[in-house]
């Protein structure tokens, strides 16, 4: 009998185009050795779907909660980070829904950090099920992504004209509510619960992410064998006050202080667009 490849395998599918504005990519991974594998999904604001195809794969919450992954669940926005364990034989494909995307399927955004459901809980019909068994008879990857974008295109609802507006938002300096209410002529109160229904997340809370994320891809972008990361231009390059506000909010999203995110990044996965 052949040996086992000692490898873990995992990339990232992009969407068609057609589905840009819905899902950012699909991420693939599988555990081909012969023991479990443990990684730590960085938060991405993002509601993810996560299909099991071989043994069974758990997450382990903020609260060191194991939940089992079965068929298909659904959690998020993720707003922490959390690990996730790929046993011997195991593979998962995961759906990384956009902006309103999960709102604009389902109806509602899921309002609890990292509580999953089935989303078949979520719709009238057990049709994700049904969706599974399909998927698990593909053998080719690329082709389930195909399976599922399609499946998608009659229950995704047109996006409403002020989440749009809140998607596409972009600048360092405006303030995206005042600015939506004002062009849209609507109270900023308005917006900021449209944001909240929409997104799963308020302005606030995501600006304060952007804020963190831009901090991980410039430590991304530093070559540790070269040089030593430069703290202080990282804070003032993303808007920090002190370094005390930098840790925190590293503590805060992945509880881990930088100078520790430094030691575990290459268990660390980024879902990000």
């Amino acid at each position: 009998m052949k040996p086992k490849e000692d490898t873990y395998l995992s990339y990232k599918i992009s969407a068609r185009k057609e589905f840009e504005a819905v899902f950012s990519h699909f991420y693939y991974a599988e555990n081909k050795s012969e023991h479990t594998i443990t990684k730590t999904l960085l938060p991405s604001f993002q509601t993810i779907m996560v299909f099991n195809f071989g043994t069974q794969a758990f997450l382990v919450s903020k609260q060191k909660t194991k939940i089992e992954v079965d068929k298909c669940i659904v959690l998020g926005p993720i707003k922490s980070a959390f690990e996730y364990s790929l046993p011997p034989d195991s593979n998962i494909l995961v759906a990384n829904f956009k902006g309103d995307a999960f709102y604009r399927f389902f109806g509602r955004a899921l309002l609890s950090n990292h509580l999953p459901v089935h989303p078949d809980e979520v719709m009238e019909e057990n049709c994700f099920t049904h969706l599974w068994f399909q998927l698990n008879s593909i053998d080719s990857t690329e082709e389930k992504v195909d399976h599922i974008l399609n499946f998608c295109k009659s229950y995704l609802n047109q996006q409403n004209t002020t989440s749009h507006l809140l998607a596409n938002f972009r600048s360092d300096t405006m303030n995206s509510i005042k600015s939506i209410a004002e062009e849209t002529k609507q109270t900023e109160r308005n917006i900021q619960l449209i944001h909240k229904r929409h997104f799963g997340f308020s302005a606030k809370e995501v600006n304060r992410y952007h804020r963190f994320s831009k901090a991980i891809e410039l430590i991304q972008k530093t070559d540790l064998s070269k040089e030593k990361v430069n703290w202080f231009e990282i804070i003032d390059q993303c808007g920090y006050y002190d370094q005390s506000q930098l840790i925190h909010d590293f503590k805060h999203f992945i509880n881990l202080s930088p100078k520790n995110y430094l030691k575990f990044q290459q268990d660390i996965c980024r879902a990000g667009e």
